[in-house]
């Protein structure tokens, strides 16, 4: 009797077990499918564009984010047809990422085929004796050099830092792997580049940031009033769930969904309109839809940031990632070295002037430094962060911001330029700002 009752209940389990991982391979949770989308992403952009080994990738990036399901990932990498498959133990809730030469990693429902991005790449050749940015040289100032020799800091998983004065680099560091010549992502950096395109096509007069009615859905209910200026100062009432930790919002948005902007279109108000600070990686993204539909020619669109920024400052290494809708994802994708990086803070220090030319409108930078309405002044009206008062940065500061630890401190007033990169989660309590508040009291002094 005891022995058919053993019997009966392994019988059971081993069915029950079967079942769980049918339901596994077959109807996978979110959370799963949102893992190896993660998973795929980062190791795709980081083979493809960093020229970085993907099982240190995996080692490292994946799991920054800490959550256990991620050590059960497993990729693949197709080189030849630049691919990334992830998966949990290799087959259950399976990702991919697709490469393409202009646009770098989208992540794509298995097996699904994107045409080829057509945009224009930037090549250049530099006089490696000749000064940055023109050149590659640099002229290090050895007390600013001194400086980030102390790991306290440059803080825990450092992989460059990047200082320009009066527009020379005077310091850099580089973290174990990592060089002047890596790219590196700058998650939530992006939506500042991406204020900065908006700021281009104004200078065009082919846009306006009191424009409202957005969208046609838009345009029947409360989400009419909508100016783009609310999407860029985070203040348009939209619901968005920005928690990296579940599937919320973001994650879903990232990893899930094939065109983010439509999806983030569907968000409906729940508050109203300026009255509220909502840090929206969603917001920045229909803002890419937005400037890219207005500019109304897919393959112009594509290519509109390398000719209208990163070709006149010189940010041969950058890379703006598209979803699978062809939309650039300005929230939270793009790709460039440290000194490019650095290139872009100088341009915004500089009031949107390179070389003499003016390619942004003349008091377009005010609203990067001026707060909005609903922060209590930890937001800018323009994508960026305002540095707290502790940190005892000059007025006019502001903080170019990313997951993970990436920061760029624009110190107009002193012609500074701080560039802080790595994968530093914030559970590790660095924070950036007291590097910037060390510089900054070694320039003034001078």
């Amino acid at each position: 009797m005891l022995k058919r009752f053993f019997r009966r209940l392994a019988i059971l389990l081993i069915t029950v077990a079967i079942g769980i991982g049918l339901w596994l391979y077959f109807i996978p949770p979110n959370l799963l499918r949102v893992g190896s989308g993660y998973a795929a992403k980062i190791v795709c952009s980081n083979v493809f564009i960093a020229k970085r080994d993907p099982d240190e990738v995996l080692a490292q990036d994946v799991q920054a984010p800490g959550h256990p399901l991620l050590r059960l990932m497993r990729v693949a990498v197709d080189g030849e047809a630049k691919r990334v498959e992830a998966a949990l133990l290799g087959s259950i809730a399976p990702s991919e990422a697709v490469y393409r030469e202009e646009t770098g990693c989208t992540v794509v429902p298995v097996g699904v085929m994107l045409p080829a991005a057509d945009a224009t790449n930037l090549s250049a050749t530099r006089n490696a004796e000749a000064l940055w940015p023109e050149g590659d040289k640099a002229e290090s100032d050895e007390s600013l050099a001194s400086l980030l020799s102390d790991s306290a800091l440059t803080g825990p998983g450092m992989r460059a830092i990047v200082i320009v004065k009066d527009g020379n680099i005077v310091a850099e560091a580089y973290g174990d792997g990592f060089s002047k010549d890596t790219p590196l992502l700058g998650w939530s950096m992006t939506k500042t580049v991406n204020a900065a395109i908006i700021g281009r096509l104004m200078m065009e007069n082919r846009l306006s940031t009191d424009e409202n009615g957005l969208f046609p859905a838009w345009r029947s209910d409360g989400r009419a009033g909508i100016r783009i200026a609310d999407l860029l100062a985070m203040e348009s009432g939209l619901a968005f769930n920005e928690n990296y930790g579940t599937v919320a919002d973001v994650t879903r948005m990232l990893f899930l969904e094939p065109d983010m902007a439509r999806f983030v279109e569907n968000a409906l108000l729940e508050a109203g309109i300026g009255s509220r600070f909502n840090y929206s990686s969603g917001t920045s993204v229909l803002l890419s839809k937005i400037w890219m539909d207005r500019i109304g020619n897919d393959s112009d669109a594509l290519g509109y940031p390398r000719r209208a920024i990163f070709a006149p400052l010189g940010m041969t290494s950058a890379v703006m990632e598209t979803d699978a809708a062809g939309t650039f994802v300005g929230s939270s994708y793009m790709y460039a070295t440290a000194r490019d990086w650095a290139r872009l803070g100088m341009f915004l220090a500089h009031d949107g002037v390179w070389n003499g030319a003016r390619l942004l409108p003349a008091g377009f930078m005010d609203a990067m430094h001026v707060p909005n309405r609903s922060s209590g002044g930890r937001y800018s009206k323009m994508q960026t962060w305002l540095p707290k008062s502790e940190a005892g940065l000059p007025s006019g500061s502001f903080v170019i911001s990313g997951h993970d630890g990436q920061n760029i401190f624009v110190i107009p007033s002193l012609d500074l330029v701080i560039v802080r990169l790595g994968l530093t989660p914030r559970s590790q309590g660095y924070d950036a700002s007291v590097l910037a508040s060390e510089v900054v009291k070694l320039v003034a002094a001078d």
